[in-house]
């Protein structure tokens, strides 16, 4: 199955989507099906850090039972930001090998700077396109592989290292590269 989102072994991919826009999280939860991963959807930063057990309440199940390997949010959301979001995921000792996709329909490159060098995985521009997906699900099962093979968490060395935020995944590069020049093309010229 060269197309799914099937992980090592019998397990497939489990996503937790956050996204306040129902038509958002709707068209995510699509693209995830379709590539053969476990979704769960919610709408807010809030009720994902409930899911994962982060807000302090007891959650109904035990991290170990989620197996979240991958988490996309909206920037952009009342109450609490998909930055709020990814900096509390990332400052969890129990959570912060998750990677984190930040998604906006706002290409702002001071924007996905800082969410590239505060740990997200990536930084999407909305509409989210089915080919963003399949990018996303080859990046995490190589990780997985890895951590497999090097019995590690993937971003364990980058945290390591004094120059973590030069040391990005290669597509992050590749999608702040095509950001920056999308809005410099979309500049209009004087």
């Amino acid at each position: 199955m060269g197309s799914d989102c099937s992980s090592i072994g019998a397990e497939e991919l489990h996503v937790l989507a956050v996204d306040d826009s129902l038509v958002d999280r709707k068209v995510i939860e699509r693209l995830l099906k379709i590539s053969s991963c476990k979704v769960t959807a919610v709408e807010s930063g809030r009720m994902a850090l409930q899911y994962l057990g982060l807000d302090g309440e007891k959650s109904s199940v035990g991290f170990d039972e989620l197996k979240v390997n991958l988490i996309m949010t909206d920037y952009s959301m009342p109450g609490m930001t998909g930055y709020e979001l990814l900096k509390k995921i990332k400052s969890s000792s129990k959570l912060r090998q998750i990677p984190v996709v930040i998604m906006s329909s706002e290409n702002i490159l001071a924007r996905i700077d800082r969410c590239l060098e505060e740990g997200a995985e990536d930084f999407l521009v909305k509409p989210v396109k089915l080919s963003d997906v399949k990018r996303l699900r080859d990046v995490i099962l190589r990780g997985d592989e890895n951590d497999e093979k090097k019995g590690s968490q993937k971003r364990k060395l980058n945290d390591l290292l004094p120059t973590s935020s030069l040391a990005c995944d290669l597509t992050s590069l590749k999608s702040a590269s095509a950001a920056s020049q999308q809005a410099r093309l979309k500049r209009p010229r004087l």
